[in-house]
């Protein structure tokens, strides 16, 4: 892409004062992991993508199902079998011929988690179990990477950004994680695709705002209650 069009794609981001052409070199010079693709991580994946991350990592081991269409929106009917990393891929390829696009096609755990996780600046957590959540959290931690963290169930989301500049993590909030088989899941009890479009931008915007060196809230957690329409921050 020619100098004049890569100001023309991203001009709206570039006339941000707080962004400009020095904000925009560091988004697009940037390395981000995007564990999942699936409700959270597709919104995270197309902004990310929109705002010219220049390396987009994408790690998912599983494979588009129809029922995933109503909140996993970079999937589409055409590509139901496909693995969520091959969709992800043309959908960013469709959307940024810019982005370096690494798709990972395994899931991240204790034997890879390190090797995968050392080689990006930001890590953005989409995954929807605990274990991995916490697995990923302990590693940022040990590789002293930031972590943007977000969940959500039914009406609720929560977001945070952990390890950030030796900032606290998932375990000064939540020392240990609960029994997977003791909680209920979107499989079980559903969600309606734009909260966790709600959420995924909010990770987005945060990657963002920490690529670009701009304050983010830290030791802190926004909880999201799209049923009463509430928006909280903890401080922990």
């Amino acid at each position: 892409m020619k100098k004049e069009d890569h100001f023309s794609r991203y001009s709206r981001q570039i006339f941000i004062e707080e962004i400009g052409l020095e904000g925009q070199k560091k988004i697009s010079s940037s390395k981000v992991l995007v564990i999942g693709a699936g409700g959270l991580g597709s919104p995270v994946i197309q902004y990310l993508a929109a705002a010219g991350v220049g390396t987009l990592g994408v790690a998912d081991f599983d494979e588009v199902e129809l029922h995933n269409l109503n909140r996993q929106i970079i999937h589409t009917e055409n590509r139901v079998g496909l693995s969520k990393v091959k969709s992800a891929e043309t959908f960013v390829g469709e959307l940024n011929h810019q982005i370096t696009f690494i798709g990972i096609e395994e899931k991240i755990n204790e034997n890879n988690a390190e090797v995968i996780l050392s080689q990006y600046d930001v890590i953005v957590d989409g995954s929807d179990n605990f274990s991995t959540r916490y697995l990923v959290n302990d590693t940022c931690v040990q590789l002293q990477k930031t972590l943007v963290y977000g969940s959500i169930l039914g009406f609720s989301g929560q977001v945070a950004v952990f390890n950030h500049n030796g900032s606290k993590n998932l375990r000064d909030i939540f020392p240990e994680p609960p029994f997977d088989e003791d909680l209920p899941d979107c499989d079980s009890l559903g969600v309606l695709g734009a909260l966790p479009g709600m959420i995924g931008s909010m990770m987005a915007l945060q990657t963002l705002k920490i690529i670009t060196d701009l304050p983010v809230s830290l030791n802190q957690l926004t909880l999201v209650d799209t049923l009463s329409w509430r928006f909280q921050t903890v401080d922990f």
